[in-house]
């Protein structure tokens, strides 16, 4: 029986919607980017095969725990290699970066923004304030400074949000502009500071920060992923530059 025409022009109207949502729905893939981000003028800092991009700091020979499997790059435990934290080759001002992250039970590690990289700092957590990131079984958790999302050991959360449990993915955002600063997790604003202000520099003076004459002084330098041997693994790692 022949189907009356007011549904042959519902059907066919509903189709052509459907066509329409799915020719402006991109998929998304892991460590790929969208169209719409590359016009966005987002680049990936993680391409899911190498560390190209990326080297130990002050020193880009040795061999470390960085790896790179199933499109994650990973920090493992294994102590027959140097633990060290990793930093762009490049170094950034104004920014938009987002990541993904997981963590172990009970593992520790951050990002770092505006490292300054010289043989004669040591680390990067000497000059670099740090996007703290932390499994809610850590003994740490328990301190409001060193939980994640917040700047370690010297801010809180500006609004409570929690972790995933161990193993689960997080999605993190630093946005910096001229020296002020923003964290997300999860979606929610978990820190908002201006690293140009007297606040901030007064903040750094009551911790032992203060012992590192260039610490949080910059803004403008490297992003740096932090080795602390508890297995930790990135991905979907893209940047904006503003």
């Amino acid at each position: 029986m022949t189907m009356p025409p007011p549904f042959i022009k519902i059907i066919g109207a509903c189709l052509f919607v459907i066509c329409i949502i799915s020719s402006c729905t991109e998929v998304k893939h892991d460590n790929q980017l969208t169209e719409k981000e590359k016009k966005e003028g987002w680049v990936l800092l993680f391409d899911g095969q190498s560390t190209k991009g990326w080297h130990l700091y002050n020193d880009d020979k040795r061999a470390s725990t960085w790896t790179v499997s199933n499109g994650e790059l990973i920090c493992g435990p294994d102590i027959r290699f140097d633990h060290m934290d990793l930093v762009t080759d490049k170094e950034y001002k104004n920014f938009d970066l987002t990541f993904d992250w997981k963590i172990n039970k009970g593992g520790n590690s951050g990002v770092f923004i505006n490292v300054v990289e010289r043989p004669d700092i040591q680390a990067t957590w000497a000059s670099g304030p740090e996007y703290q990131m932390l499994e809610g079984s850590h003994p740490d958790y328990a301190d409001p400074l060193k939980r994640s999302g917040c700047i370690f050991g010297l801010l809180p959360q500006k609004n409570p949000v929690d972790t995933t449990r161990a193993g689960v993915w997080n999605e993190s955002r630093i946005k910096q502009l001229d020296g002020h600063v923003e964290f997300y997790l999860n979606g929610v604003l978990t820190v908002q500071q201006d690293f140009t202000s007297p606040a901030w520099i007064d903040t750094i003076g009551k911790t032992h920060f203060n012992n590192f004459p260039g610490f949080g002084k910059q803004t403008s330098g490297r992003i740096a992923l932090q080795d602390w041997q508890k297995a930790v693994a990135f991905k979907n790692i893209k940047i904006r530059e503003l």
